[in-house]
């Protein structure tokens, strides 16, 4: 699955532009991205949404234990790989109908976030039990809302592009090339919300998440720690 935000929605992550500043490498437009993700996925889906967002999905070699799978719904965009254990208890918590997947699962969950604030956002994500990883885009409110499960069972990495695009990918072949150094594993456990400011911890939102410079010669640029004394103000 692809997910690519202009910086009109997404504000470029400082420790991943710092990355790519160290180590200067060839990168590809948000655009030239998406045409190696349908040329690499056979029956790939591209989804344009608005001027600022694409979104890309294919089921090609993916896991039957951890499908993907894309849904919209009253313009809320949903990107979701895996499967959640408690879905049947969760789709009744949200009064969904019993063949509902999780892809509207977790739109739903996303909406009682957003309407019933100050629902808190990693009461939301905690709940949710199973391997998986998903992006959610709100063309509403322009508001994008990431998330990895706590042991990073399905994996899903950030990068930046030439043209200044923020890019989630479950494929980190995918961004090798296009992102150079500006790259990085998403953190198990977290969250990623425009509306909150960055990126946060399911089991310690307060607490601060640090990037640590990565080894020249790992893909990455950074890798990311919940720190356990720092914590963020509110």
């Amino acid at each position: 699955m692809l997910g690519i935000f202009s910086g009109a929605i997404v504000t470029l992550p400082e420790e991943l532009v710092a990355a790519g500043s160290r180590t200067p490498s060839p990168k590809t437009t948000g655009a030239a991205l998406v045409n190696k993700f349908v040329e690499k996925n056979p029956s790939a889906v591209s989804v344009q949404v608005g001027d600022y967002v694409q979104l890309a999905y294919s089921h090609h070699k993916e896991s039957p234990l951890r499908p993907r799978s894309f849904g919209a719904k009253d313009e809320i965009f949903c990107l979701f790989q895996g499967s959640l254990d408690n879905l049947g208890s969760l789709k009744q918590q949200y009064g969904l109908a019993k063949n509902a997947n999780e892809v509207l699962l977790v739109i739903e969950a996303y909406k009682t976030l957003r309407d019933r604030a100050p629902y808190p956002a990693n009461h939301v994500v905690a709940h949710l039990s199973g391997d998986f990883a998903f992006v959610v885009f709100d063309k509403s409110t322009s508001t994008l809302f990431v998330a990895s499960d706590q042991e990073g069972k399905v994996p899903l990495y950030w990068g930046i592009t030439a043209d200044g695009y923020v890019a989630f990918v479950d494929d980190v072949e995918l961004l090798k090339g296009a992102c150079g150094k500006s790259l990085a594993s998403f953190p198990q456990g977290c969250f990623y919300s425009t509306t909150l400011g960055g990126l946060r911890s399911f089991e310690n939102p307060k607490n601060k998440i640090t990037a640590i410079p990565a080894k020249e010669e790992e893909i990455w640029g950074a890798t990311f720690k919940v720190e356990g004394a720092t914590v963020l103000a509110d």
